[in-house]
């Protein structure tokens, strides 16, 4: 990549998981009409790879769900050689999901984590190593070769296919069916029933309030990583998606902004 190219003109890759593309899509497609002389191509693979692509430079910057380990960090700053700098923007949540006929109204942290242990496979997920399974691993302190779950091919699938399994329980991320005035999105929502999970202190349903007070237990922040080492596209799309308008984007397709972006930091 030309190191003279600036925030507003290059090309750059972006990984993300394809469970994070919506938030991805909007951020990006708004950044290109206000700067369009900047690509921002979005490649679509599972959070790991997506780590990896970013440490091997295949890629200019990636969208993660979940922290990094002690050695992920340490791997990261000596690769990239600069520290480790979360750019976050956006709280998302895992949600449970179950058939609109189906007689249940929630699920509670305890019995989540004895789904994934006990052999039955009630859990659907989107296929093993994903933002999902990984997130959900960590968030449960559970070893993630060892829990055990039935998968189908995307979140949207899931959605799809959920009636002909009427006594489990599908694992989406709220991004897939969180824009309020997407025609995709509310057929997905019209297929669906959220269950509220509770945690002992209360019962919370995937909404803004309890993704900001972070009450609802499947909470998790979404943040960008860049290896860019000067102000390119890479940081101005951070910078953009932190700030004012980028956070009024985050909150049009229903997530919640991440409202503690400190405007005194720079990005050089």
């Amino acid at each position: 990549m030309d190191k003279k190219d600036t925030y507003a003109t290059g090309e750059i890759s972006l990984a993300i998981d394809p469970s994070l593309y919506d938030i991805a899509d909007a951020l990006t497609y708004r950044y290109m009409q206000a700067y369009p002389e900047a690509k921002i191509k979005l490649q679509q693979v599972k959070e790991k790879e997506a780590l990896k692509d970013l440490l091997n430079r295949k890629v200019s910057s990636i969208i993660m769900s979940r922290d990094l380990t002690a050695e992920e960090k340490s791997i990261y700053q000596q690769k990239i050689d600069k520290d480790f700098q979360p750019a976050y923007f956006a709280a998302d949540a895992l949600v449970f999901i179950v058939p609109k006929n189906s007689p249940l109204e929630q699920i509670s942290v305890d019995e989540i984590k004895n789904f994934l242990t006990d052999g039955k496979r009630k859990l659907i997920f989107d296929g093993a190593n994903t933002s999902n399974t990984d997130y959900i691993a960590e968030r449960l302190k559970l070893d993630q070769g060892k829990i055990e779950y039935s998968s189908l091919q995307s979140n949207e699938n899931i959605i799809e296919e959920l009636n002909h399994y009427p006594h489990h329980i599908g694992v989406i991320s709220l991004n897939s069916i969180s824009r309020p005035f997407g025609e995709k999105a509310k057929a997905l929502r019209s297929k669906i029933k959220i269950l509220a999970v509770s945690n002992g202190q209360g019962s919370y349903l995937p909404e803004k309030p309890y993704l900001k007070s972070r009450q609802y237990p499947f909470t998790r922040l979404l943040y960008f990583l860049t290896n860019e080492n000067y102000f390119g596209v890479a940081k101005g799309l951070i910078r953009y998606s932190c700030t004012d308008i980028g956070q009024k984007i985050v909150d049009k397709n229903g997530l919640q902004p991440y409202n503690l972006y400190k405007r005194e930091v720079q990005i050089k």
